[in-house]
Formats: C-alpha cells, structure tokens, sequence
C-alpha cells in the first residue's frame, strides 16, 4: 500500500469509526489526525505539529466573527423579533394557497438571514408557525416539512458564518463576493420551497389568509422594519468597506441587543442565559474549527488532496461530470456531518480539483454551502430535520413522506446554480467584488 493510501485509510477509517461508535465529531477529527501523523512523524513531533496546527487554526481576527453573529443570533431568537417578521411574512404572503406555509418559508428566509442559523430559525419560526398552521387544518407533518426545508435558507443569505469559516479555509476567498453570491441561491432555494408548498396546498384545498386592513398593514411593516435594518447595515457596511466582517459581526451584536431592549421583549435574567449559550456553542465550533484545521494539515502533508484529485480526474477529464461527482459525494457527506466541520474538511480536497477545472473559488463556496443546506435536513444527522420534528412533536417517519419533494426539488436547484455559475456570480460582479 502506498504512503497516501495508508495515510487515507488511517484518517478517515479512524475517523468514521469513531463517529460509528459515537464519539463526538470534533473528537473524532482530533484523535484521527494524531493518530495519522503518528504513521509518519515521531510521538513527540506530530503532537506538537497537531497542536500548533489547532492553535494557528483560531488565530484569525476573521474567525472573530463567529462567536459573534452567534452572540447576535441568540439574542434575536429570544428577543422578541421572530414574532415581527411572522406578521410581515403573513402579509407579504396574501391570499395565496396554503398562505401560512408560504408565511413559514418567508419567515424562515428573514429570521435565518438575521441570525444566520438554520436551526434558530427552525426552532423560533416553526414554534410560532406549527401552532398557526394546525388551528387553520394544516397537516402537522406537511407543517414541519415546509419549516424544515426552508430554514436552512439562512445559510446562504447574508450574513452568514458559514461563508466567513469558508473564506478563511479557502485562503481568503472575499467574504464580501461570498455574501452577495449567496442571495440568489439563497432566494431561489426560498422558491422553490414555496412551489412545492403551492402543489402541495392546492392538492390538499389548504386555506387563504384573511385581508388585513390597510391600518394594521401598516403598523406591521413599520414593527418589521428596525429587524430588517440590520441587514442594511451589517451587508451594507461590510460590502461597502466602512467595516470588516468581524466588525460588522459586533455591529450587529450592539443592534440586536439595543432593538430587543426597545421592543421590551429580552430580560437581564434572559441575556444571562444567552451569554452561557453562546459561549458553549461557541465553544463548540471553535473546537471543531481547530480539530479540522489540524486534519487539514495531516491531510496536505500526506498527499491526500492530491490523490483524491487524481482519482477523480481519472474517471472523466470532464467538468461536467465532475461537478456532479462532487455534488453527489457533498450529499452524502451532508447525511452525516454538520456544515462546519464538512467546509474546513472538504474545502482544502474539492478547492484545487475545482478551480483547476475552470470554476470560480466564490461560486464552488456557494456550491459546498448548498449541499450542506440540503444535509442539515436529511437523516441520520440533520440538525434542522431533528429541531423541526422535536418542535412541530411529529415522528421524522410521518414528516419525511412530505418532505421529499423538497429535497428533490433542491436537489434539481442544486445542479442548476452548480452547472449556471451566474446565478451565484452575477450580483459580486454587478457590485464590482468579483476577480
């Protein structure tokens, strides 16, 4: 066996089997990258490498931004602006068929934008929506699919940490080209959503909304409007240049924080318990940040990348195909891995296959988050498939019949913005960050 292929089958059978015995993901990542460099460099010397690895991993002023928009992302789903953007949702969503899911999706596409987290969204949106929709004759299944499919549009629609953990794997990939590539996938996958929930309502004779006069329109849209300026500012000013992303992560900590003390709706005793929360999910993706770049390193030194890009190349010289390759081994590492660790694992693989083969380092970013959206709903391991099953109280054996459409129909999205670079690089260079 050579170098690479010992070095590959150590790696990952170490890694999987951890993770088949339970071990927690960045555990498994750790242990394996030691035990891989203990293959070829002395006890002494490839802990201390593994080490020094993991701590210039979270040296970065960039990454800064993490813990922060998590900050900004608790605070808003405790704060009192989830029930804002539900009413302009509904508004905005009118008299068409099945209104409340169609008010779901916008809903999740706002909030998840703001907070920049799937999960939140799902949880903050899908508490308040599932209730709604199961007064009005809904399904509870057919509820909890429509919340699950499309909370992860968060993750593509900015701000979000995914692009900013990207950017710094992928060498400093702009973060701002990475914000605005990601709205036109991020909207279309919101869409497509509310096309399947469209069928789905008007096969099932799902009820319209009722007019809203035109006083309370209103006084909904002006209760929405401080919640949707804080994507004016933070995107604004980061793509702009009066701030960084981590700057821009602050600002929106010091907005948040200021709106929900307006809106009366966030106690002392409740940012306490904020605080404890972000620093123990911060904690969490920090480590995990740290494991993989460690793995990265073990990865790099043995080959693995390389050979990895040789095979693939081997079956077809064709892009096509191997885009599609890609997208299909995204998918399933997507089944099983949360969307952190899958960036810093397969950015430093995928990266130089991709752009080696014409496609640009922006667009295969909105790429890789896009199969990671798909993940978080799928099982064994979606995060988004659990917290929109546990909070709508429906079995994942009676929501996943309803789900499936969506996933399809993402899928099909999937390869469009894939195989349409435009889509994705049309607004940075419209807005001149592109190249």
């Amino acid at each position: 066996m050579s170098v690479v292929g010992l070095a590959a089958l150590v790696l990952f059978g170490v890694f999987f089997l951890l993770l088949v015995l339970g071990t927690p993901i960045s555990i498994a990542i750790a242990v394996s990258s030691i035990l891989t460099a203990l293959c070829f460099l002395p006890f002494d010397q490839s802990t201390f490498i593994v080490m020094q690895k993991m701590n210039n991993g979270l040296d970065s002023f960039t990454l800064l931004a993490v813990p922060l928009f998590i900050l900004a992302g608790n605070i808003m789903n405790n704060g009192g602006i989830a029930r804002r953007l539900i009413r302009l949702a509904q508004l905005v969503a009118g008299r068409i068929p099945g209104s409340l899911a169609h008010t779901n999706v916008l809903a999740n596409m706002l909030f998840g934008a703001l907070s920049g987290s799937a999960v939140a969204a799902a949880a903050a949106i899908g508490g308040t929506m599932n209730k709604m929709e199961e007064e009005e004759g809904y399904d509870p299944a057919f509820a909890a699919s429509v919340n699950i499919a499309s909370a992860p549009t968060g993750l593509l629609i900015p701000p979000t940490t995914a692009f900013i953990v990207y950017s710094m794997i992928a060498g400093g990939v702009s973060i701002s080209a990475l914000f605005m590539a990601g709205v036109v996938p991020g909207v279309l996958m919101g869409l497509t959503t509310m096309a399947v929930a469209f069928w789905h309502a008007k096969r099932h004779g799902y009820p319209v909304a009722d007019r809203v006069d035109r006083s309370r329109m209103w006084r909904i849209v002006l209760e929405a409007i401080p919640a949707l300026l804080l994507v004016v500012v933070v995107i604004g000013g980061i793509v702009a240049g009066v701030f960084t992303a981590t700057e821009g992560a602050g600002v929106a900590v010091l907005y948040t924080l200021v709106l929900s003390l307006l809106y009366r709706s966030l106690s002392w005793r409740a940012l306490r318990t904020i605080m404890v929360d972000t620093v123990s999910t911060s904690g969490i993706v920090l480590f995990l940040i740290a494991a993989s770049s460690a793995m990265s390193w073990v990865m790099a030194y043995t080959g693995i990348p390389g050979a990895i890009s040789d095979a693939l190349l081997s079956v077809s010289g064709n892009p096509l195909v191997i885009f599609l390759l890609m997208n299909l081994v995204l998918l399933v590492v997507g089944t099983f891995m949360d969307i952190t660790p899958a960036i810093l694992i397969f950015t430093p693989i995928f990266l130089p296959i991709v752009t080696g083969l014409g496609m640009d380092p922006v667009h295969f970013g909105v790429v890789l988050v896009f199969n990671m959206c798909i993940g978080t709903m799928t099982p064994p391991v979606g995060s988004v498939l659990f917290v929109g099953a546990g909070i709508a109280g429906v079995t994942i054996e009676r929501i996943f019949p309803k789900l499936w459409p969506y996933l399809l129909a993402l899928v099909v999205l999937l390869l469009v913005v894939t195989y349409l670079p435009a889509l994705s690089l049309w607004l940075p260079g419209v807005m001149g960050l592109s190249g």
